[in-house]
């Protein structure tokens, strides 16, 4: 392989990595052009005030994708609750990809990235919740080894239309 070769692939490579407060920008811009009615809600968009860290999310919670040095998506990884009782089992609260960078295996490195971090830190299970209008990302958590666990019907109004929740999750190591 000729340098050439070797300096595209390089570039094509996802890298992930843990969110630092100088992403801020470069992750609310990329919600703003990755979220819509139907993977996420109406509300949530049109209220960003450009920042996108909180105290409740902070860059820590946060694993970034990045493809050529540049931000290419998020995986935001907590605790599903603050209870001990529940402990083992970590969230996904927000995958994102910016629209450029889809189809290139950054939401599956990001899923992954998660799961080993879930490992390291513990955690026997890996849950998130994923509209039933996002059919796209319900095939990726199911090829990523995402089973249903349940279905909150009607449990939103989005754009005047009923939409399910699907909780879905991956068991990381034996709990019973």
């Amino acid at each position: 392989m000729s340098h050439d070769q070797d300096t595209v692939q390089n570039e094509d490579t996802v890298q992930i990595r843990v969110g630092r407060i100088a992403d801020d920008a470069g992750l609310a811009a990329l919600d703003a052009a990755a979220w819509t009615p139907a993977s996420g809600f109406p509300s949530v968009i049109q209220a960003t005030d450009g920042s996108f860290f909180s105290p409740d999310s902070p860059p820590q919670a946060h694993l970034v994708a990045e493809i050529g040095g540049r931000i290419a998506g998020y995986l935001r990884l907590k605790p599903m609750t603050r209870l001990p009782e529940n402990a083992h089992v970590l969230g996904v609260f927000g995958l994102a990809v910016a629209p450029t960078a889809r189809r290139r295996g950054v939401a599956a490195a990001l899923l992954t990235a998660a799961e080993d971090q879930a490992l390291a830190r513990g955690a026997a299970k890996l849950s998130l919740r994923v509209l039933s209008t996002n059919h796209s990302a319900i095939r990726l958590y199911e090829r990523q080894g995402f089973a249903h666990e349940g279905l909150l019907r009607g449990e939103f109004l989005i754009d005047g239309r009923y939409v399910d929740d699907v909780l879905m999750a991956k068991q990381l190591r034996p709990t019973g």
